[in-house]
């Protein structure tokens, strides 16, 4: 069974930073694409960053290049995203989610999401 468990999200002050893991599970993460996604109640849900599965391609949205960084660790099954700088936009819900090789705006599995609260 295919599983995503996000954690580390919390509350953090402005130009504070947090590190989001997803634990991947019921699958071989090796040839999975992980994507971070966000969403704010009322708003749609925005792509923040994704890493192929195939190739390792690195892909950020415009509003987190720079500050955020994802990572993969295949042997432990679980892709990071380092967030460093945040600001009260970047308060969300927080999912991954996971398609085979390649990211798309359509994953196939999702993680139930994880608060982050930027706030002082």
């Amino acid at each position: 069974q295919v599983q995503l468990v996000e954690s580390g999200g919390g509350l953090v002050q402005p130009g504070g930073s947090l590190r989001l893991s997803c634990a991947a599970s019921g699958f071989t993460l090796d040839y999975y694409a992980i994507g971070w996604f966000r969403q704010v109640p009322g708003k749609e849900r925005e792509g923040v960053s994704c890493i192929n599965g195939r190739d390792g391609t690195r892909y950020y949205s415009d509003s987190v290049k720079g500050r955020f960084t994802i990572s993969r660790d295949n042997a432990k099954s679980t892709v990071d995203l380092q967030m460093n700088d945040l600001a009260p936009e970047d308060t969300a819900v927080y999912s991954c989610a996971a398609d085979i090789y390649y990211c798309s705006a359509a994953m196939d599995y999702w993680g139930q999401g994880i608060q982050v609260i930027v706030s002082s």
